[in-house]
């Protein structure tokens, strides 16, 4: 079981509070830790938000074509090329067809 400080226990440490800040410093420390405690609750939401997005995401089903395969699309319709029905390797092979050979040294 934690230890749990009692009465006196925390008025040793309200006491050493005071002696170590001041009384007139008291509430300005109040108020900078309630905007501690208030900007951490706010990065824990964005945390727990952020990690709920994640999630998601992963739970997206893929698609069976790469990412590349839209521009590869793109492409092959800019050069003429009909790609109903074409993977995107056959896509490429066209495309490949249509640049000139390069030469190696």
């Amino acid at each position: 079981m934690p230890w749990m400080p009692g009465t006196f226990e925390m008025t040793l440490i309200f006491l050493a509070i005071i002696l170590l800040f001041g009384a007139k410093k008291l509430p300005e420390l109040a108020r900078s830790i309630g905007r501690s405690l208030a900007e951490f609750k706010h990065a824990q939401k964005e945390g727990e938000k952020t990690l709920r997005e994640f999630e998601t995401t992963l739970k997206e089903p893929l698609s069976d074509e790469p990412p590349g395969h839209l521009k590869v699309e793109e492409m092959a319709k800019d050069l003429g090329i009909k790609v109903e029905g074409k993977t995107g390797d056959e896509l490429l092979d066209e495309i490949r067809s249509y640049m000139p050979p390069t030469v190696e040294r």
